[in-house]
């Protein structure tokens, strides 16, 4: 279903089924779990549809979400070895495909699937259901302006790809993550990372560091996982 906080009546992309192409079914295999992905079968050929230049000529838009990228194993695999109170609520930004909510679900979460783009919410949707969950939630979101409301529980793969997110990623969380909260991110050492560690400590958040690493069979690949906590509210 979606949430009704105002943000799903936003203008924002959809990647359209002729640009997507053929799709598999694949499984992945995490902390003794096995999860049932749906995705497109060739990324790199949405890189090259006119509406893809189109978007990206617009707002500077790629359709990253129709990869499987290391990150979200990572992220997925550090909730997976946790224990969470049942029926947390857990926000997952540009979720994708929607792996690191699935994990949160698989562990009794109540999972908001956040995206910039329509159909990587469909994806995560279809793919939640794969899998057996249905108490989940979906909202298109801009990280630009972030939804009316806070959760304790915020999650993030390969978010900052380029340092021009980092800024409303960062601010995102100082209004939407609530107080005490806790963010998890992954990321795969790109080089916005020095950024982003000073722009939390800027902001008066708490946060350690844990190498990560996740991948495909044969493809490993190494990151950090990130644990942001917010004391206060600082708002």
């Amino acid at each position: 279903m979606m949430s009704n906080d105002g943000q799903s009546s936003i203008c924002l992309p959809a990647t359209l089924p002729d640009a997507i192409g053929p799709v598999v079914q694949e499984q992945v295999f995490l902390e003794g779990r096995t999860f049932v992905i749906k995705r497109p079968a060739e990324p790199d050929r949405l890189l090259d549809h006119p509406s893809v230049h189109e978007a990206f000529a617009r707002d500077e838009y790629m359709p990253y979400w129709a990869d499987l990228w290391p990150a979200a194993r990572m992220l997925a695999k550090a909730i997976l070895h946790e224990e969470w109170p049942r029926g947390l609520a857990a926000l997952e930004l540009g979720c994708g495909l929607g792996l690191p909510g699935i994990a949160a679900l698989a562990r009794g979460m109540h999972v908001t699937f956040s995206d910039y783009d329509a159909t990587a919410l469909e994806f995560a949707a279809t793919n939640a259901r794969l899998n057996g969950f249905t108490d989940f939630e979906l909202l298109a979101m801009d990280w630009r302006r972030p939804p009316a409301r806070t959760f304790p529980l915020i999650l993030g793969s390969d978010l900052l790809y380029e340092e021009r997110n980092v800024a409303p990623v960062v601010e995102l969380l100082t209004r939407t993550l609530g107080a005490g909260g806790i963010c998890l991110l992954t990321d795969q050492d790109r080089k916005p990372a020095p950024l982003l560690r000073q722009m939390l400590i800027e902001k008066g958040f708490t946060f350690t560091t844990q190498m990560m690493r996740a991948g495909q069979p044969g493809l490993r690949v190494k990151g950090t996982l990130y644990r942001i906590q917010k004391l206060k509210d600082e708002r």
